[in-house]
């Protein structure tokens, strides 16, 4: 991903207003992003843990997304990440829904996604951070990278849709 600025990431969201958007918690740290191992930027609003955001890059520029959490089940178990396929312990995925852009997501329509809980799925594929376990694949990197950007822009379709 190529870096991008803070009022680039504000300009992308396409299911929340330009006000929303004016007015949520862009990282600080844009700078120290590894952009070079990133398929798509990813956070979480450290003053509202059932928010977090993802920017993405598409072929008609940045796309960003309004993502909400699902609270954790108090149940430890194994799951797994729809984008990168990295399974994690307990609360290492979580739900995250997207309310859809335009008339129908002012209407309620949304959509879900199970994808690593830090939004880390660039670095989990990469081997650049330690999720516990990978399935083994003969596919090469490019290969993996290629299928985990293929299911972001599934799940971006749906909510633009």
């Amino acid at each position: 991903m190529v870096p991008v600025t803070d009022s680039a990431i504000r300009a992308s969201f396409v299911n929340c207003t330009k006000g929303e958007a004016k007015r949520l918690a862009v990282p600080k740290d844009l700078d120290e992003q590894p952009w070079v191992d990133l398929d798509f930027l990813g956070w979480r609003d450290p003053a509202a843990p059932q928010r977090a955001y993802l920017v993405a890059e598409s072929g008609t520029g940045l796309v960003g997304v309004a993502l909400r959490v699902a609270p954790q089940t108090g149940h430890v178990r194994r799951s797994m990440c729809s984008l990168c396929l990295t399974t994690h312990t307990g609360g290492g995925v979580s739900l995250m829904t997207a309310r859809k852009a335009g008339p129908s997501g002012r209407q309620g329509d949304s959509v879900g996604v199970y994808i690593c809980t830090d939004l880390a799925c660039s670095l989990y594929l990469r081997g650049r951070k330690d999720a516990g376990r990978r399935l083994d694949e003969t596919l090469t990197m490019a290969e993996k990278i290629e299928r985990t950007t293929a299911s972001l822009a599934a799940f971006l379709c749906k909510v633009v849709e």
